[in-house]
């Protein structure tokens, strides 16, 4: 599954016994992972850091003497690594999973319930693993680190809650009422298609943040957990121009607003009067994921054609390039990220190797991109030298 030419060394946090030991004997199964040992809190987990030299370190966040997201600071600060998030993810437990994500965790995992529900969700877990390790040895990870060391200056509104006041650190916060936006230049039929797995929080942020609010509709699937996805998405409304939300089913693509697909759900797109319309389903898992990426470019495929721009961002696996290529047939524009701004390039280079990206772009074009690739009867101009063509 991956390309990995050593065994990860793997290291548990976790202020469970049963949850060490059971996860512990999960994933010595799979030959490329090795479990180097076990702490039931940050101050174990120190030592052991500095005794046994872990590639990957697996948290949660909610332990004693001192909270996941604050040690999550310090590993950042003073002995960079990949970190998997671990934990109970509530509606409200969400909250602080994006702060961990914005604070340099590459991963999250939602723990789950039951004996039965751990061992189910055992090829999910290994899968994430092998993807931070593929982060911290990809060529953007110092550049990962920096960001997260810079964002953890910032206070943070939840770190040192404890108790009930972390009920009260989760209500979302007013966004003012965006106004009304004229989007009849644009391509009535125009739509945008998104999709990213291990870093894609982040990459997806920086491109949206840049881009104007006359944007056709945007269609995003990134690979995350239920319940992340809503606190994801309201995130975003909160810092873009455009209008984000997380996807209902039947949900109509709006010029102007941006739909994510929930977790746990795969999300399609299919034409209706005048535009498109989201559905969502509990399918089976597509290279190991729900929602994948692949549906939704696929669908898109079908239902845009030569009106869609789709992109496959940083990530793990094969995961969308398929769809992008049925994208391509059809006349859509399609690029994908490169792999100097790609925090794990697996997703891009596939969809590349393939022939399905068009342009391969550096995270800092895709806005200007998308915003020239959307406009009515507007292509891009041709390639510079900084974009790399797979035709």
């Amino acid at each position: 599954m991956a390309d990995l030419s050593s065994p990860i060394r793997v290291l548990i946090c976790d202020d469970s016994a049963v949850i060490r030991s059971t996860v512990s004997q999960l994933l010595r199964k799979d030959p490329e992972l090795e479990i180097v040992g076990s702490a039931e809190n940050p101050y174990q987990a120190r030592d052991k850091i500095l005794e046994l030299n872990p590639e990957v370190l697996l948290l949660d966040l909610e332990m004693p003497r001192m909270d996941g997201l604050s040690f999550l600071g310090i590993i950042m600060r003073e002995r960079p690594m990949p970190v998997v998030i671990f934990s109970s993810l509530s509606q409200q437990g969400s909250r602080i999973a994006w702060d961990a994500m914005q604070r340099g965790a590459i991963e999250v995992l939602g723990k789950p319930r039951s004996p039965r529900e751990l061992h189910d969700l055992a090829p999910i877990l290994i899968y994430k693993l092998k993807a931070a390790a593929l982060a911290g040895r990809g060529k953007s990870f110092q550049s990962h680190v920096d960001a997260a060391v810079a964002s953890s200056k910032a206070p943070s509104p939840v770190a040192a809650l404890k108790g009930n006041q972390v009920a009260t650190a989760f209500t979302r916060t007013h966004t003012p009422e965006k106004e009304p936006v004229d989007c009849s230049h644009l391509d009535p039929k125009a739509l945008v298609l998104l999709g990213a797995s291990t870093g894609g929080t982040e990459a997806l942020k920086n491109v949206l943040v840049d881009l104007p609010a006359d944007m056709p509709p945007i269609l995003i699937v990134q690979h995350i957990p239920a319940y992340f996805s809503a606190s994801f998405a309201n995130r975003l409304d909160s810092l873009c121009k455009l209008r984000v939300k997380e996807a209902k089913h039947g949900d109509v693509c709006q010029p102007g607003h941006v739909l994510v697909a929930p977790g746990n759900y795969h999300m399609t797109v299919h034409p209706t009067t005048g535009g498109y319309r989201v559905k969502l389903d509990e399918g089976p898992r597509v290279w190991h994921q729900r929602p994948a990426v692949d549906l939704l470019m696929k669908s898109g495929a079908q239902a845009a054609g030569m009106h869609a721009v789709a992109g496959v961002l940083t990530g793990m696996g094969r995961d969308g390039a398929e769809g992008l290529l049925a994208l391509r047939r059809r006349g859509a524009l399609t690029f994908a990220q490169d792999e100097e701004t790609s925090v794990v390039y697996g997703m891009p280079r596939a969809a590349k190797e393939i022939g399905a990206a068009q342009r391969v772009l550096p995270l800092h074009r895709m806005a200007a991109f998308l915003q020239e690739a959307t406009r009515t009867r507007r292509r891009p101009s041709p390639p510079t030298e900084h974009e790399v063509s797979s035709v």
